[in-house]
């Protein structure tokens, strides 16, 4: 392992030396794996020093590198070793002759994800510019889009519970009440939108260096799921790519005026929620789980994230609540009972439906068909919790900048 005149701060007695060396060892591996371009940023640090849950980088980075964005994705990357606040000290060399640019220009630019407030940092010993020490940013700063009136997540803290079915047939719903409505997939890992709703062979197209979203049973959808060359093409992305991914499919599309955007989101609580919750101006969260204790567990973990990044819980939907065998039509609650009434209560918020387990819903999406689409016998369902959203959003809604220009 590399030491880049490493000058740590007395630490805790409550560590010991053991876990100060596996701690010191991670902070070492991220830095040796995350790249600038084709370089690993271990050899443009010039000095390196750590205080607590503090970091100090001195870095020498090329000319048309992004400070920020490397300081937010070193925040995501170190966050679970320990680090909550990195300060980076940054001087600006100029590019090799002849060399191109180390990092993509379309990326959109980020901030520190980590930190908690801006603190002063050390200086280096020789000339530098300005220290980079910007806080995350909250929801209350973020402005509201000036095309979209709300923004509604989808979530659930992990896979498997139905998130994206449900999400498709929400969207839907939303718009057979008369809503205009848009569809942003943001599971860039495992994108469903586009086989869903039945587009998944139609790429969105550019105008002005925008995408254009794909028009899906008139609602504007765009997915990373458009943008592959195949169903079995894997997006193999470390997290910063990802956010960064997200963060393009949201600012460089040409969104039209909507009611609604209806994100997907991907299971669980990490690089892509995080950012989403900094970067995105969210209305409200709807929590998908089933009554299974697992299940519950896990969206109780969603909930406290949004709660911590201050998203309001628009409500939970309980879904796989009740199976009918279509044999002898006996209902069963496979999956146990009560738990989305308990966790509704538990949180203080809005039980908005219980959804049915049943292979009708799932043969639906899987030939791009919804059962809101469909008018099926399920569809009433998802009208319901769409009715149960509109009832209580207005006052969540954030105030829209109209002069704002993109």
């Amino acid at each position: 392992m590399f030491n880049f005149m490493k000058k740590n701060k007395p630490t805790p007695k409550t560590e010991t030396a053991q876990q100060r060396a596996e701690r010191d060892s991670a902070v070492d591996k991220v830095l040796l794996g995350y790249e600038v371009g084709t370089l690993s940023i271990a050899t443009m640090v010039l000095g390196l020093e750590r205080n607590g849950e503090e970091l100090t980088l001195d870095l020498r980075l090329p000319e048309d590198s992004s400070p920020e964005t490397i300081q937010q994705e070193l925040g995501q990357l170190l966050h679970p070793h320990g680090i909550k606040t990195i300060h980076m000290n940054v001087r600006l060399s100029a590019p090799a002759k002849g060399a191109g640019s180390t990092l993509p220009k379309q990326m959109p630019k980020t901030t520190d994800a980590m930190a908690n407030q801006s603190k002063p940092s050390a200086q280096s010993n020789s000339d530098s510019e300005p220290p980079i020490t910007k806080a995350a940013p909250t929801q209350a700063s973020l402005a509201a889009h000036p095309r979209i009136r709300h923004i509604i997540v989808v979530a659930s803290g992990k896979g498997g519970v139905g998130k994206s079915t449900t999400t498709v047939n929400i969207a839907l719903a939303l718009q057979k009440l008369g809503n205009r409505v848009g569809v942003l997939d943001a599971d860039i890992y495992g994108p469903s939108m586009p086989t869903m709703l039945g587009v998944a062979d139609v790429k969105p197209q550019l105008e002005n260096e925008q995408f254009v979203p794909v028009d899906a049973h008139g609602m504007a959808m765009l997915s990373i799921g458009s943008l592959l060359d195949g169903d079995n093409t894997p997006v193999a992305w470390r997290g910063p790519k990802a956010t960064g991914a997200l963060m393009q499919l949201y600012n460089q599309t040409n969104w039209p005026q909507l009611d609604y955007l209806v994100i997907d989101m991907p299971p669980g609580t990490g690089d892509i929620q995080l950012t989403l919750a900094q970067r995105i101006p969210v209305t409200g969260a709807v929590i998908v789980t089933t009554p299974q204790h697992i299940a519950l567990l896990d969206a109780q973990k969603g909930i406290e994230m949004f709660n911590k990044t201050n998203i309001p819980v628009l409500g939970v939907v309980e879904n796989m609540a009740l199976h009918t065998c279509s044999n002898c039509n006996h209902t069963e609650a496979i999956f146990g009972t009560g738990g989305g009434e308990f966790i509704a209560e538990q949180y203080q918020v809005p039980l908005l439906g219980q959804l049915p387990l049943a292979s009708g819903i799932r043969a639906q999406v899987d030939k791009g068909e919804p059962s809101v689409l469909a008018d099926d016998e399920f569809a009433p369902y998802y009208l319901s919790i769409a009715k149960n959203i509109e009832a209580n959003i207005s006052k969540f809604a954030k105030p829209v900048d109209d002069k704002r220009i993109f």
